[in-house]
C-alpha cells in the first residue's frame, strides 16, 4: 500500500467521522451544551471533502492553478480551528465546574487570562522574518496552535487532578471531548514542531498526524454513542475545602447590602444641650420673680 493512497484512505475515514459525530451531537442533542464544539465539527465537516476536492484537482497534471486554493483553504481551516479550540476549552471548563457555580465565574475570568497570556507570550517569543504571505501564513498558524496546543494538555490535566473533588464522573462527555483534545493536541504540538513549512503532504509524520487525528475522532464518537451516566446534584459537607472555596468565589463581586451606622453623641453635643437647658431655667424662674 502507497503513501498516496493510504493519505486517502485516512481522509475519507475523517470525512465519515465528521459526519458520524456531526450526527450524534444533533440526536444526543450535545449541541445544546456545546455550541463551539458542534461549529467545531460543522466546519470541518464542510472544508473537508472540498479540501479533497481541491486536492484532487491540484494533483493532476494540469491542476496547478489549485494550489493556491489548497494552500489558503487548508491553513485558513487550521487558523480558524485554532480560535475554536480556545472557545472549545471555556465550554469544556464551563461544562466540568456546572455544579460549581462559584469556583466556575472566577474560573472562567482566570481561563481568559490565561488564554491571552498564553497567546501574547506564544507570538512575542516566535519570530516572524518572513518574505512573503506564503511563509507567513504557516508560522502565524504554527505558533498559534502549539499556544491552543499547551492550554488543551493544561485543561486535560486539571480534570484529571480534580475529577474526584469536581464528582466528575469519567463517563462525562466533557472529560471525553478533553481527552480526544488533549490527544490531538499533544499531536498537533510535536507536529507543528517538527514538520516544515515546505513538508510533503505524503510524509511519515504527515501520516502519523491523521492516523492519530482520528484515533482522537474516535474517542468522541465513542464518548458519544456510550450511555453517559447523569450527573447527580453535587451533595458535600459544610466543612469541605472545595465547597467553602465554592461560597467563597459565590460571594465575590457582590456588594451586599448598606448598613447605616449612627454615631455616637461626643461630649461637645451633651454640653451644649446642659447649657440649653440651663438657659431655659433660668428665664422660667426669672419671669416667677417678677410676677411676685
Amino acid at each position: 500500500m502507497t503513501s498516496e493512497f493510504a493519505m486517502s484512505a485516512m481522509s475519507v475515514a475523517e470525512f465519515l467521522l465528521w459526519a458520524t459525530l456531526a450526527a450524534l451531537f444533533w440526536k444526543k442533542g450535545l449541541a445544546r451544551r456545546f455550541p463551539v464544539m458542534t461549529a467545531y465539527i460543522a466546519l470541518h465537516l464542510l472544508a473537508t471533502p472540498f479540501l479533497l476536492l481541491v486536492l484532487y484537482l491540484y494533483s493532476q497534471p494540469w491542476g496547478r492553478a489549485f494550489y493556491s486554493v489548497f494552500f489558503f483553504g487548508d491553513w485558513g481551516l487550521y487558523i480558524a480551528s485554532a480560535v475554536l479550540l480556545c472557545f472549545i476549552c471555556l465550554e469544556v471548563f464551563r461544562s466540568a465546574l456546572a455544579a460549581f457555580p462559584g469556583l466556575m465565574k472566577v474560573g472562567v475570568v482566570i481561563f481568559r487570562w490565561a488564554i491571552l497570556i498564553s497567546v501574547i507570550f506564544t507570538f512575542s517569543s516566535t519570530s516572524f522574518h518572513a518574505r512573503g504571505v506564503i511563509e507567513i501564513i504557516p508560522t502565524i498558524a504554527y505558533a498559534l496552535m502549539r499556544s491552543v496546543s499547551i492550554l488543551e494538555l493544561c485543561l486535560l490535566a486539571f480534570l484529571c487532578l480534580s475529577m474526584n473533588a469536581l464528582r466528575l464522573p469519567i463517563r462525562d462527555v466533557s472529560f471525553g471531548i478533553a481527552l480526544g483534545f488533549g490527544l490531538m493536541s499533544a499531536n498537533d504540538f510535536v507536529h507543528a514542531s517538527l514538520t516544515s513549512v515546505h513538508s510533503s503532504l505524503t510524509a511519515p509524520i504527515q501520516i502519523v498526524y491523521e492516523l492519530l487525528t482520528l484515533v482522537g475522532m474516535s474517542i468522541w464518537a465513542a464518548y458519544c454513542v456510550l450511555p453517559e451516566r447523569s450527573r447527580k446534584p453535587v451533595v458535600m459537607p459544610a466543612s469541605s475545602a472545595i465547597y467553602r472555596w465554592n461560597e467563597i468565589a459565590s460571594a465575590l463581586g457582590h456588594t451586599g447590602t448598606q448598613v447605616a451606622i449612627q454615631q455616637p453623641a461626643n461630649g461637645f453635643f451633651l454640653t451644649d444641650v446642659e447649657k440649653v437647658v440651663e438657659k431655659v431655667l433660668s428665664r422660667n424662674l426669672k419671669g416667677r420673680e417678677s410676677e411676685l
